[in-house]
């Protein structure tokens, strides 16, 4: 049986390559592979970015108010496909269908509506200075990059292109080589939306096609989403025609867990930031620092649950809320990590191992895997693994554990844990990080800013401050009285 061969998408259809290349996507739930990609060739470069150059000129000319109309059409197909868009997410990335049915798409869906009505809203200043005043407007940039991740691979693709076409730029998208389609799905939606051929395409390939994208001197921004080396060759490269750079990297964020908190909802938020997407959520709370008059209770729960209530399996089961992860290259790296913690002496609560579930047999799954006894040196407790790995740690004082959850170059999320009102806060404050929650965890809501401190990001996606990432400020000065001149 043959495999489907996407082309990649350029001014509103399909395009055939000219090398022929192509790259092969695996399900990761069965290990078999379930279609292949066209591999974005020169000929492919060339007309993206010509194809962007006219998108633009006709997307940037109309009214805000008109852009805005368009891309709520966009939303409104997004929620009436929900389930078939889900369907495509689970198959490319493993993660179960009882998430990307709710939350995928609806996420997405809800990033674009909101900056769809946002749109209307930029207005630029005016003020009167002498005899004379001057005034501002908001311009969108031109053609931006948004190269995305393989975790979210269409609620990704939404959130870069939601804000940039609300303010008039156009799009060349180039998402992760693991899991491309949802944002190939997204670009046919844009243009039965009635959004103009050109103002969003869609390229594909690895590493070399982002690093096209980043250099090309004909992108005035590029919007990145992966992991912290990564984004640094990104920035490298973009610094050479000095495009602004949006980046959305790694973590290694902590969860502080005071001794008066509610534990079994302390346990829910960490399950939930440590097996959720099989662990693979960049803000993930994989450091777990709980105050030891708590501890034992924490931990028995943890253990409970984690055995109990946790079903991996066949990612479109609706039962199923544990998936595979990525590949088999990183299920190997995230069971290196656990090998390495039990080399440091961390000491296994409960996992540790590959699962080979009855109904997804020859898929890439990780049982969820609780260390204890962990201390703040070790290799899990310092690096991102981005698997279902917790790692718990024991405190006793505020300010303490507020200095050990700050010794990290990362600093994307963090989370506390208390009824007290002022320690939440107080505590909050202090910890150096983009994306905090207090009583909760991992909710981003698209009227949130999010993004990192440190070594986890620049800039922001999502929330007002995003519209003026993508837009610039021209001043314009008039004069209304004769010039004085020397000369």
């Amino acid at each position: 049986m043959t495999t489907p061969v996407y082309e990649n998408f350029i001014n509103g259809h399909f395009l055939k390559n000219q090398t022929g290349d192509t790259f092969a996507v695996t399900n990761p739930a069965t290990g078999e592979v379930i279609y292949h990609v066209e591999i974005a060739d020169e000929f492919i470069q060339n007309a993206a970015i010509e194809s962007a150059k006219q998108g633009f000129a006709a997307w940037s000319a109309m009214t805000p108010i008109e852009r805005s109309r368009i891309l709520l059409k966009a939303v409104a197909i997004l929620r009436e496909r929900n389930d078939e868009l889900a369907k495509v997410e689970v198959l490319d990335t493993g993660k179960p269908w009882q998430e990307a049915e709710c939350v995928d798409v609806e996420t997405g869906a809800d990033v674009i509506e909101y900056f769809a009505g946002l749109a209307p809203a930029q207005v630029g200043q005016q003020q009167i200075v002498g005899n004379d005043f001057y005034y501002t407007r908001k311009e969108p940039l031109g053609i931006c990059a948004g190269i995305g991740a393989w975790n979210y691979p269409l609620q990704i693709a939404c959130w870069k292109s939601g804000p940039a076409l609300a303010a008039g730029n156009a799009v060349i998208f180039k998402p992760s080589e693991e899991t491309p389609l949802g944002a190939i799905k997204l670009a046919e939606i844009f243009i039965e939306a009635g959004v103009p051929a050109g103002v969003f395409n869609v390229v594909q390939g690895a590493a070399e096609v982002g690093q096209w994208l980043t250099a090309n001197p004909n992108i005035e921004k590029v919007s990145f989403t992966g992991e912290v080396g990564t984004g640094k060759k990104v920035m490298a490269s973009a610094a050479g025609s000095l495009k602004d750079v949006t980046m959305e990297l790694g973590g290694k964020s902590p969860l502080l867990v005071f001794d008066d908190a509610d534990v079994s909802q302390a346990v829910s938020a960490a399950m939930l930031g440590n097996f959720y997407t099989q662990g693979e959520i960049c803000t993930n709370c994989t450091r777990i620092y709980v105050h030891k008059n708590v501890y034992q209770q924490f931990i028995d729960e943890l253990k409970t649950r984690t055995e109990q209530n946790i079903i991996a399996g066949d990612p479109m089961d609706p039962e199923v809320n544990l998936g595979a992860l990525i590949s088999k290259k990183h299920q190997e790296l995230v069971l290196g990590y656990i090998d390495k913690g039990i080399q440091e002496g961390a000491t296994l609560l409960t996992g540790g191992k590959a699962l080979s579930p009855a109904s997804a047999p020859n898929g890439y799954f990780v049982e969820p895997t609780v260390f204890v006894d962990c201390k703040d040196d070790m290799t899990i407790v310092k690096e991102e693994i981005f698997g279902p790995v917790m790692s718990v740690l024991v405190f006793d004082d505020e300010d303490d554990v507020i200095q050990r959850a700050n010794d990290t170059h990362l600093g994307l999320a963090a989370g506390v844990f208390t009824k007290d009102i002022q320690r939440a806060h107080r505590v909050i404050h202090q910890l150096q990080a983009g994306i905090c929650w207090i009583n909760s965890y991992g909710n981003s809501p698209a009227e949130m800013p999010v993004g990192g401190y440190k070594q986890s990001g620049i800039g922001r996606e999502n929330g007002i401050e995003t519209l003026d990432h993508y837009t610039q400020t021209k001043s314009i000065y008039v004069g209304m009285s004769n010039i004085e001149s020397p000369f």
